[in-house]
């Protein structure tokens, strides 16, 4: 991790209320969190948290009702291209090539075409692709459209990257295999990593640090450090360290799950 005196990213007693009047309810309340650079943060929790609010706070997609969100020391006002998203659902222009849908991220860069179409052709190559490049997605698999949205979000090279349970739709074997693509991509490219999931073993797979929100509303309720060495393979899942984490982390959702389930049966 590089040596880099503000962190990337500042998350200040961050709240936010949806709703108004009668309807009105808090849905994240006063959130502190902190990510280095480079760093790889997993956010978990029950569903309701605040987990995809929080995230589309700090991507600047929704503003914070009070606290604020700094990204390098600046208040977050709004989307920027220092950020890259890749969300569940895959986004793709569905009458564009590949090489098209990650070309089209680059729209606004003064780079001239020949360098333009080099980078694309790397990050098509990074992500496995090599060979998609005329195939649209209708004509690709859920994780081959998946690689194209991660290589979309990077080619124009954000400093953060921000994903929203970007493989909850797949089956659990492509899953595998995207996780440790991710991986590699964040290891080659060293961005900052803010990633959203309700998958445990995804979670502590992939990040440096867990945070775990509470519910109802959503509050940071404990921070888990995954000491696990790098780079990872998913055989890591089955040792003890791994074992150890993800129980503690299950105990953490379990014991908000029933907070959740008293309230409703008042």
């Amino acid at each position: 991790m590089s040596a880099v005196s503000t962190p990337k990213i500042v998350v200040d007693a961050v709240g936010k209320i949806f709703g108004e009047g009668d309807d009105e309810f808090l849905a994240i309340d006063r959130i502190d969190l902190t990510v280095a650079p480079n760093e790889f943060v997993s956010i978990v929790g029950t569903s309701g948290c605040g987990k995809s609010t929080l995230l589309n706070m700090v991507g600047g997609l929704t503003k914070p009702t009070f606290g604020d969100v700094l990204i390098d020391g600046k208040s977050v006002t709004g989307p920027g291209r220092d950020r890259g998203f890749v969300f569940q659902g895959y986004s793709l222009f569905e009458w564009m090539t590949v090489e098209g849908n990650i070309l089209f991220a680059l729209e606004k860069s003064r780079m001239g075409k020949a360098e333009k179409a080099e980078l694309v052709r790397q990050f098509i190559a990074e992500v496995g692709l090599a060979g998609f490049e005329q195939a649209y997605p209708r004509q690709l698999s859920g994780g081959m459209r998946q690689r194209v949205a991660i290589a979309r979000a990077l080619v124009y090279k954000p400093s953060l990257l921000l994903m929203d349970e970007p493989f909850g739709a797949l089956d659990a074997q492509t899953r595998g295999m995207m996780q440790e693509l991710l991986l590699k991509v964040w290891e080659d490219h060293k961005v900052t990593v803010l990633f959203v999931t309700h998958d445990v073993e995804e979670a502590i797979f992939l990040a440096d640090r867990v945070v775990v929100l509470a519910s109802r509303p959503g509050r940071l309720k404990r921070e888990l450090k995954v000491d696990l060495e790098r780079p990872r393979r998913y055989d890591i899942v089955t040792s003890p360290e791994f074992s150890a984490l993800k129980r503690d982390v299950l105990a953490d959702i379990r014991e908000e799950t029933l907070k959740v389930m008293s309230m409703e049966h008042r």
